[in-house]
C-alpha cells in the first residue's frame, strides 16, 4: 500500500508519519518511510537545490521540472520496489504537492501539471492521501520555528520565505484537490495535540487497509 501525506508547511507531516510508522510496525506491517524531494540518492541532491534560500532566483519552470525529475527517480528507485517487497510506503509529499505549490501557488496550469505528474509517476498513484489541514499563519510559524531549532533556515527555508498569500493559495489548492478526489484524499484537521491527530490518521489508514 502507498500512503502519502500532504499539506502546507508546518502541518506536522513528519510527526504523523513517525507515529503511524510505529503503529503499523506494532501491528506487524513492514513500513518504508520516504519523502519528496529527496527520497532517492539523486533526489537528495535535488532537495538541496530546491529548498535552499540561496536559490530564490530559481524560475517556476525550472522548479517544476526539478520536482518532476525527483519524483520520477523516487518512484522508480524507492516507492515501486518497496511496494513490490510488501511494504506499506509512507511518503512525506508526492504529486499533489506539485499541483498545489506550482499550480495554485505559482500560477501554472493545474491541468498541465496533472499530465506532467502522470508521466513522472508512471502509473503509480497513492492508495490513500492524508491532507493535514492548518491555517497558513500557524503553519508558517511552526515551520520557521522548526527550521531555526534544527539550523535549517538557510538550507531548507525557501518556501517558508514565501508570503502568507502564497501559502493561502497552496492550502486552497490542496482543498480543491481533496474535493475532486474524495475517494483518495482525506482531510485531517491538523490543529490540536499530535496524539489526537494520530488517532484520526490511524482510523483512516486502518479503514483503507481492511477495505
Amino acid at each position: 500500500m502507498f500512503i502519502t501525506f500532504e499539506g502546507i508547511e508546518g502541518t506536522g507531516k513528519s510527526t504523523q508519519i513517525a507515529l503511524l510508522q510505529q503503529h503499523l510496525e506494532s501491528q506487524g506491517h513492514k513500513v518504508r518511510v520516504t519523502l519528496e524531494p529527496g527520497g532517492s540518492r539523486i533526489g537528495a541532491e535535488l532537495r538541496r537545490v530546491l529548498l535552499s534560500l540561496e536559490n530564490r532566483d530559481l524560475t517556476p519552470q525550472a522548479e517544476l521540472f526539478l520536482y518532476l525529475a525527483d519524483r520520477a527517480q523516487h518512484v522508480a528507485q524507492v516507492v515501486r520496489p518497496a511496494i513490490a517487497a510488501g511494504a506499506v510506503v509512507l511518503s512525506d509529499r508526492f504529486a499533489d504537492s506539485t499541483v498545489a505549490y506550482q499550480g495554485y501557488g505559482r500560477g501554472m496550469d493545474p491541468e498541465l501539471l496533472h499530465r506532467l505528474n502522470a508521466v513522472a509517476v508512471d502509473g503509480l498513484w497513492p492508495d490513500l492521501t492524508l491532507l493535514l489541514d492548518l491555517d497558513p499563519v500557524i503553519g508558517l510559524e511552526r515551520a520557521m520555528s522548526r527550521n531555526s531549532r534544527e539550523g535549517k533556515t538557510n538550507a531548507e527555508g525557501r518556501f517558508e520565505a514565501e508570503s502568507i498569500a502564497f501559502h493561502t493559495r497552496v492550502r486552497q489548492g490542496f482543498l480543491d484537490l481533496a474535493a475532486r478526489s474524495p475517494e483518495r484524499i482525506s482531510i485531517v484537521d491538523a490543529t490540536g495535540a499530535p496524539e489526537d491527530i494520530a488517532l484520526r490518521v490511524r482510523a483512516l489508514v486502518e479503514a483503507k487497509l481492511h477495505a
